[in-house]
């Protein structure tokens, strides 16, 4: 009973820690930097292939 007890206290305290760095992470949406995105015209000049398997 007592490993039980244990075991679901372990649960509960990675349940919340969990949580608690889920929301201190900074992971946001962020806008894209558009001096980094490459020309439009690259996607353009990409070669077609065949796929064989």
């Amino acid at each position: 009973m007592v490993l039980l007890l244990l075991l679901l206290a372990i649960v509960v305290w990675a349940g919340v820690a969990t949580a608690v760095e889920l929301r201190r992470d900074g992971y946001r949406p962020t806008p894209t930097d558009w001096n980094r995105v490459p020309p439009s015209d690259s996607l353009q000049r990409a070669e077609t292939a065949h796929g064989y398997r």
